[in-house]
């Protein structure tokens, strides 16, 4: 009976190893896309900085907070100062919960397949 139970856990834990990598770097073109068409890397690059850190710097600041993405996303819509120095970061208001969700979820991810 053990031995039952521990391929039904097994079985999940294959498919998210092997496919959930895959389904979060399909969203990474749009992911790029937001970055770009709202200017975020006229200040960010991904390995790099420019003005602001870089996006790979970000992950490895929020790796470990489980409140990470909710502040970047407050931080990206409403913009300041003070997490990384005294240059401000301008408010991007204009953007949607789903794209600064999907935005969020890149950077912290490292920004991977970035340009």
């Amino acid at each position: 009976m053990l031995g039952r139970s521990v391929n039904l856990l097994f079985v999940p834990a294959l498919f998210i190893f092997y496919f959930a990598p895959a389904y979060a770097n399909g969203d990474d073109p749009k992911a790029q896309a937001i970055a770009k068409q709202n200017t975020c890397l006229g200040c960010h690059a991904v390995t790099k900085k420019i003005v602001g850190p870089s996006f790979q710097d970000i992950a490895k600041k929020y790796a470990n907070n489980p409140g990470a993405a909710a502040f970047l996303k407050n931080k990206i819509q409403k913009g300041g100062s003070g997490s990384w120095g005294v240059v401000p970061m301008p408010a991007n208001a204009k953007l949607n919960d789903a794209d600064l969700s999907l935005l969020v979820s890149w950077i912290l991810r490292g920004a991977p397949n970035g340009n």
